[in-house]
């Protein structure tokens, strides 16, 4: 004969059940502990006889406790606030049966325990903020150290949207970057600043290996938001007195990042980027501007002149990228060389053209074809 069914018990009855009062109270003492993450996931795993994980929303483990003894189940740490929804990390437990209901419990109180954590983080920061401001103003008499620093900035890829909300929202975003950042360094065991400074967030941090460190750090940001974050990191200098300096590179770096979701270091980033972005060669880019557009084609041979520069195969391989015939690709190439006067064997002219399209930035559309 089935068992009958268990009748859901109302709150009030739940609540009166033995233990639910320690219970609780145990959880609360946890989260409000130094450590609330690692005490977290003690108490946990010492309940259950299972395992507790706690995890960063860029990956990182904060806390871990025990050994598992049933199927890891992982619950995904966020709130909503006025600027959406905001991941801060994830909880994984691995417990017997018979404690598979305490779970959302327990990620309620692990979320508490990761805001504990960064309203802590969030207080730190403040301090830190006042000695980068210092550093990065000219102003820190005194707070000067030797040893070697580093410094990235990271910037959305989107400005806010017009109206306070938004502008408040994107102050908000970049502030949770920050501490993201912080927090990163943090569990590396590496003494870091961080701010925001416009609309940038700014890390000044004491670096063991900088490559490693700056594609981390850009992994951590990525991971931690949905917004396109692009970072750019200075080389190592020895000592906070040259965090000015650090500041010029990363800013240097950060403009030369293409990519929507990608960092730069400032050793790293294309040796041409300062002629480019300095207008150097804007007498170049107008010459071949002009011979193109001469053509009065709308467009077209210089878009193939284009794809021709980026591409190293074979021409007929090319031909059938771009969707014309490849003797529609050797006549248009053809009538490239004689507006620009010279061959596209000639290692000087294509050279030439390399930075003048570089110079000019995005290629403009070409005619539809007919």
């Amino acid at each position: 004969m089935p068992a009958s069914p268990t009748p859901e018990l109302p709150d009030a009855a739940l609540l009166a059940l033995p233990g639910v009062a320690a219970l609780l109270a145990a959880l609360r003492g946890a989260v409000a502990g130094a450590q609330p993450e690692r005490e977290l996931a003690a108490l946990l795993a010492r309940l259950t006889g299972g395992s507790a994980e706690i995890r960063a929303s860029w990956g990182d483990v904060v806390a871990s406790a025990g050994r598992a003894a049933g199927p890891p189940v992982t619950l995904r740490l966020s709130y909503g606030d006025a600027s959406g929804e905001r991941h801060v990390g994830t909880l994984t437990l691995a417990v017997p049966e018979a404690w598979a209901a305490l779970a959302p419990v327990a990620a309620e109180y692990a979320l508490l325990a990761r805001l504990q954590s960064a309203a802590a983080g969030a207080a730190r920061r403040r301090v830190g903020e006042r000695t980068l401001d210092a550093l990065l103003s000219g102003t820190a008499e005194g707070l000067e150290g030797s040893e070697p620093i580093a410094l990235a900035l990271a910037a959305f890829v989107h400005p806010p949207a017009p109206g306070a909300l938004a502008r408040q929202a994107h102050a908000h975003a970049l502030d949770v970057l920050a501490a993201v950042g912080e927090g990163y360094f943090l569990e590396r065991g590496l003494a870091a600043h961080s701010t925001v400074r416009g609309e940038r967030a700014v890390w000044l941090w004491h670096p063991a290996d900088l490559e490693r460190e700056a594609r981390d750090l850009h992994a951590a940001l990525t991971a931690s938001t949905a917004q396109d974050v692009r970072l750019g990191v200075s080389g190592t200098h020895p000592g906070t007195r040259h965090a000015r300096a650090a500041e010029r590179e990363a800013r240097h770096a950060l403009a030369a990042t293409r990519q929507k979701r990608a960092f730069t270091t400032y050793h790293a980033m294309d040796p041409l980027y300062a002629l480019l972005a300095g207008g150097g060669l804007s007498t170049l880019r107008d010459q071949v501007r002009a011979r193109l557009t001469g053509l009065g084609d709308g467009g077209r041979v210089e878009a193939t002149l284009r794809a021709y520069l980026g591409f190293s195969g074979p021409l007929p391989d090319l031909a059938r990228r771009l969707n014309i015939h490849v003797n529609t690709l050797r006549y248009r190439l053809r009538r490239a060389e004689e507006a620009l006067g010279g061959s596209l064997h000639d290692p000087a002219l294509l050279a030439r053209l390399y930075l003048a399209f570089e110079a000019e930035g995005e290629a403009p559309a070409p005619a539809p074809e007919r």
